[in-house]
């Protein structure tokens, strides 16, 4: 097949929340779009494909990406949005906990990363955005396997960056505050309070804080800048 003409992005976790945010904002922005999720969404957009994908499973990355790369031979974005959280003190986790957390957080970006990169290189271009958390930073008690998660997603798309920057590629982390979605409503109040009051910015995030990083992540100017975690509301 003949290489697309527009920009192909991949976005992790779609079907809603930040990701199905990101979804429409890239394809406003004239983006061909391609998104995942274990289940279904309930909207339909053009220029946009969902792939039905547990990003845990190694094979069903590799072939979501595979049929990317049949369909438009090229992938310049990949966004890795899918992510889960529990609140516990970690006295009171149990391992299975540890291990769904890992494995959606962690296992799913290093499997996207790694699939999306491949067929990045091939164009010598790419742009790989992860997602970290200020819960890190912040030390947030009860958030320590999810706060551990996304330390290794930072870790990892550090070294990630000096791997890929031959190939043209850039690999850089948002760390987002809470942001107003369906994510934090079922966190108490008075703990999005709390961490809210330890920002420099004392407001909610909202989606169009997350997309406006990602807009400079992928201008061209932005070629010389990866490694890096910029955290929202103010650290």
């Amino acid at each position: 097949m003949e290489k697309s003409e527009s920009r192909v992005a991949l976005i992790t976790g779609s079907r809603k929340g930040i990701g199905r945010f990101l979804v429409e904002h890239l394809v406003k922005a004239g983006y061909v779009v391609e998104g995942c999720s274990r289940s279904a969404p309930e909207w339909i957009l053009p220029n946009y494909t969902h792939h039905l994908v547990d990003v845990t499973d190694e094979a069903q990355v590799k072939a979501m990406v595979r049929n990317i790369a049949q369909r438009h031979a090229r992938l310049d974005v990949a966004i890795n949005n899918a992510g889960i959280a529990s609140m516990n003190h970690s006295l009171l986790t149990p391992v299975a906990t540890l291990d769904r957390i890992m494995a959606t957080n962690f296992r799913g970006t290093f499997l996207v990363c790694r699939e999306s990169a491949k067929l990045m290189q091939k164009g010598k271009f790419g742009r790989i955005i992860n997602f970290g958390t200020v819960a890190l930073p912040l030390r947030l008690e009860g958030e320590a396997m999810y706060a551990a998660s996304k330390s290794a997603i930072v870790a990892f798309t550090q070294v990630l960056a000096f791997e890929l920057g031959a190939f043209g590629i850039t690999c850089n982390v948002i760390g987002p505050a809470p942001i107003d979605t369906d994510l934090i409503r079922g966190v108490p109040k008075a703990k999005i309070q709390n961490i809210v009051g330890r920002l420099a910015v004392k407001r909610l995030g909202k989606p169009e804080d997350v997309a406006n990083v990602v807009d400079f992540l992928l201008r061209p100017e932005s070629d010389f800048i990866t490694g890096q975690v910029i955290y929202l509301g103010g650290l």
